[in-house]
């Protein structure tokens, strides 16, 4: 298959569902660690029909619909089930408990900005978070779905959106850490043109092998980290970021053990794993599968690139 030429995401992962139904295409360590939850090419697509066929059910096609997961496989299986029921998807963080108002409200603003019609989240999520937005009448109208308790025969429905490159696959908002959060429209072809990019510059095949560990709402963990591997046809192990910030050797021990061949991540992630990791845990790892460790998203520092390469 050369995804280069296809019209849209949702066709990426049919074709690999049919090609390659078995392949692993994610490996969750649900523990940062040794715990682990795998999903193939065929079980992903199967799941992203499921919940595609109830977004349809629900009038939700060409809507937009934000997403309210932790790192996990239902996040993916609810990216996919946005796209695969032609509706836009608005990957969100969830509210922070420890910044609950901030949160909240920066969350309602860019539902209200995006205009979403529905929440898509885990049945966890829903009863915690559906609550906070009673004071908000046009946030408790929005319809709410829990994913998981979306039936796999619920796939036997679903019809296909026929996507152009042109449709737009999801709204891509900043953090809003320096003001509020802003909204960029990423269609289908914008997508495959830079998932290509990626796969040329960073010399991406069916062989390399992932390990990522970012959040999977932005650039470096969406794209780089999810939508690349399925568009290039390579498995990857996730984590959560917070299994990384609690203990960062977790994130080369996974190099390690799965034989990664590329990874990445922020400046300070690199720093943090120079100041942690100790010298009793330095001699347990073995890199030497590593072809790409990218760095991105935040201002580059030499010295901190040298001092991880001299360290490991």
């Amino acid at each position: 298959m050369n995804p280069a030429n296809m019209k849209s995401l949702v066709e990426v992962l049919r074709t690999r569902a049919a090609e390659q139904p078995d392949q692993l295409a994610f490996n969750f360590l649900l523990d940062g660690e040794s715990l682990e939850a795998k999903v193939s090419y065929s079980e992903l697509d199967a799941r992203a029909r499921a919940i595609g066929a109830v977004l349809q059910k629900k009038g939700l096609t060409g809507k937009t619909v934000v997403l309210l997961y932790a790192p996990g496989p239902e996040y993916i299986a609810g990216f996919f089930g946005c796209l695969y029921g032609g509706a836009i998807a608005v990957p969100a963080y969830p509210p922070n408990p420890s910044q609950i108002r901030l949160t909240v409200k920066k969350l309602q603003g860019v539902m209200k900005d995006a205009g979403c019609a529905a929440v898509l989240a885990t049945t966890d999520i829903v009863r915690k978070l559906k609550p906070l937005f009673l004071l908000s009448p046009s946030m408790w109208r929005l319809k709410w779905i829990p994913t998981d308790q979306v039936e796999s025969s619920a796939g036997d429905r679903w019809k296909d959106t026929n996507l152009t490159p042109d449709h737009i696959a999801f709204l891509q908002y900043t953090s809003g850490s320096t003001g509020e959060p802003k909204g960029v429209m990423l269609s289908h072809g914008n997508l495959i043109a830079n998932l290509e990019t990626i796969q040329k510059g960073f010399d991406y095949t069916t062989k390399s092998r992932g390990v990522i560990w970012l959040p999977p709402y932005h650039d470096m963990g969406l794209i780089g980290g999810i939508l690349c591997p399925i568009f290039t046809g390579f498995p990857v192990v996730l984590m959560s970021p917070i299994d990384f910030l609690m203990k960062p050797q977790r994130w080369l021990q996974a190099v390690s053990k799965y034989k990664a061949t590329v990874t990445g991540g922020p400046n300070f992630a690199y720093a943090l794993c120079v100041r942690k990791i100790s010298a009793e845990d330095k001699v347990k790892l073995d890199l030497s599968s590593l072809l790409v460790a990218f760095n991105g998203a935040e201002p580059i520092r030499n010295e901190v690139l040298e001092s991880c390469a001299q360290k490991f």
